[in-house]
């Protein structure tokens, strides 16, 4: 970012004469935005003329959806809230499903978003779409750009409620307006909103410390309100203190470390066994930081985990999210680093020194190996031409410590909610419950822009594979080194087994024919390895870690070893009534 000179440091408090352009750059460099992702258009190129000079790297894609991921990965990763940008109608209208996969994901973003011209509003227009309409439903907030007066004020707005409600917000400025001339302040962030939240009603905090006090068998669900609070820490204080289990939330598996003698793993689909035998005897449940999505805390492995008669104390900064999925005995509105402080106080003032519950230690030991063998039985078992699984394994086996890995929607890639651990927070960026395909390549594209120098990854289905290649032309022409693990068994492999198990292994739609995925890379100027062997997987790793550069390993897998039904609670045995469709229904199967 260009330094601030002297002038501009004393001119904050004064109003300047500038063009509705340079107020929204001005707010954005404020705003410590050091990458805008878009595809280049007319609507705003007057704004976009002035990045370079502002110090704003524009990232242009090949598809606006892929810039939405990469703005929410960026933003799990720095902290900063991600800002794309797109030419007013189908630029806009391309973003939809990356926007609300970052509002479902709690992402703050900033959606600029021009609009139709003043003149022309309402007249069907070259490019006109009702921008505000189509995401009032999928951000926190729409901020319309009524006056060019307006700019600097409206895209504060921005910024303010995209921080205060976790998410994004459009900010939709008509064409024309960023053309003219204004005088408003060039404001500091500080000046026109608070991100500190505090710890919560303080009786509230009291009741909580009581139950976690007198619980026989706590445990702990930690969730991403810990990681982007910078709380984790506080986490483990307390689960030390109580000698508690600590689970992480549905796909947020970095939200406690996998090395500590009392973390389990995450719950969810495809979760861990530990995790979920620990959660399911607790009488009080510490859940920090998470909504408790409905979808994250669904029976798994025929384990109907999720406590019915625990008490449960949840912390969230949002309060819609208390008690929204389960209720709660304490509900506590507030910062989860904050709150998980003022709970550790609590309980060093109440049990001052408490003893270690050994034999829970142990238990939980003894649990975490059980599935870790598990997990490497189920790998090792052969596969036709790699078990999955066992390419999950070998792939985990490469990761350097501090590798960051974005998993996308999926058979292979839900999967892997099992088999990826982390010591640091920020590392785990999954598609999560709005579970759209084509997340993760662009997801890990803005994770390797916001911390250059960590090793990233993506697990991606040959699927959703092909909607996210045409972006390694921006890997290559950006130089973003992601490494892209294709797990390639030649299906929509999730869908292929509810076919398997509810319609008879008829297939109609999830069979896949795709080019060789590796040549495709080296095409497009990125490295390509074919792999057909799981000891071919930990060497091709280590040599494109050294090599710094965009690469694709097209990893081929057994496509007839699939895990379960994402949602058997939402699918029925085939019944079918007109004698045009009976020899489908089930009750003639094998007949």
């Amino acid at each position: 970012m260009v330094k601030q000179t002297e002038e501009m440091k004393q001119a904050v408090n004064q109003k300047q004469k500038m063009t509705p352009s340079e107020a929204i750059v001005e707010t954005l460099v404020a705003e410590n935005v050091k990458e805008v992702y878009g595809i280049v258009g007319s609507a705003f190129m007057d704004m976009l003329d002035l990045f370079p000079t502002a110090g704003i790297r524009f990232i242009p894609v090949r598809h606006e959806q892929s810039a939405g991921h990469m703005a929410d990965a960026y933003e799990r990763v720095s902290g900063t809230a991600g800002v794309i940008v797109g030419q007013n109608g189908p630029g806009i209208t391309n973003m939809v499903t990356s926007v609300a996969a970052a509002n479902q994901a709690h992402s703050p973003m900033v959606v600029i978003s021009p609009s139709a011209g003043t003149n022309s509003i309402g007249l069907d227009g070259f490019q006109e779409a009702d921008q505000v309409s189509i995401f009032d439903k999928i951000t926190k907030e729409t901020v319309r750009v009524t006056h060019k007066n307006r700019v600097a004020d409206c895209l504060r707005t921005a910024f303010r409620i995209a921080y205060a409600e976790r998410g994004p917000v459009l900010f939709d400025i008509p064409r024309d307006l960023f053309y003219g001339e204004l005088e408003d302040y060039i404001l500091q962030p500080n000046q026109y909103r608070a991100d500190k939240r505090g710890s919560g009603d303080k009786q509230s905090i009291e009741r909580a410390v009581e139950l976690l006090k007198n619980a026989k068998k706590p445990a702990i669900i930690s969730g991403r309100g810990s990681v982007d609070a910078d709380g984790v820490d506080s986490v483990v204080k307390i689960a030390e203190h109580l000698t508690a289990p600590a689970t992480c939330a549905y796909m947020h598996n970095d939200a406690f470390p996998a090395d500590h003698p009392l973390a389990v793993g995450p719950i969810g689909y495809m979760g861990s066994k530990a995790a979920m035998y620990s959660l399911q005897e607790a009488d009080v449940v510490l859940a920090i930081g998470t909504r408790l999505s409905q979808f994250g805390t669904l029976p798994c492995y025929d384990i109907d985990y999720f406590p019915k008669q625990a008490k449960i104390i949840q912390i969230d900064i949002n309060p819609r999210q208390i008690g929204r999925t389960h209720p709660v005995e304490v509900g506590i509105i507030g910062d989860a680093k904050e709150a998980s402080d003022e709970i550790y106080q609590g309980l060093q003032a109440a049990l001052p020194s408490p003893e270690k519950d050994n034999d829970r230690v142990k238990l939980v030991s003894k649990r975490k190996e059980e599935w870790e063998q598990e997990l490497v039985d189920l790998a090792m078992e052969s596969g036709n031409p790699i078990n999955p699984r066992r390419a999950l394994l070998e792939m985990t086996k490469a990761m350097p410590e501090n590798a960051i890995v974005s998993s996308d929607i999926g058979n292979v890639s839900s999967t892997a909610n099992a088999y990826l651990k982390f010591n640091q927070t920020r590392r785990h960026i999954a598609a999560l419950t709005f579970g759209n395909t084509g997340f993760a390549y662009p997801a890990a594209l803005g994770a390797q822009l916001a911390e250059p120098d960590a090793p990233v990854f993506a697990i991606i289905g040959d699927g959703a594979w092909g909607m996210s290649l045409h972006e390694v032309s921006t890997a290559v022409e950006q130089n973003i080194p992601v490494v892209a693990c294709v797990f390639n068994n030649k299906a929509w492999a999730a869908e292929k087994k509810n076919q398997v198990d509810y319609y008879d292994d008829r297939y109609v739609g999830s069979n896949i024919e795709a080019p060789e995925f590796a040549e495709v890379a080296k095409s497009m100027g990125a490295l390509g390895y074919t792999i057909d062997k799981a000891e071919d997987i930990v060497p091709a790793i280590e040599e494109v870690l050294k090599k710094r550069k965009p690469a694709v390993l097209n990893i081929y897998v057994d496509g007839t070893q699939l895990a379960p039904p994402f949602r058997k609670d939402a699918l029925k045995m085939p019944t079918r009534l007109l004698d045009k469709y009976k020899h489908l229904d089930y009750s003639v199967w094998g007949k």
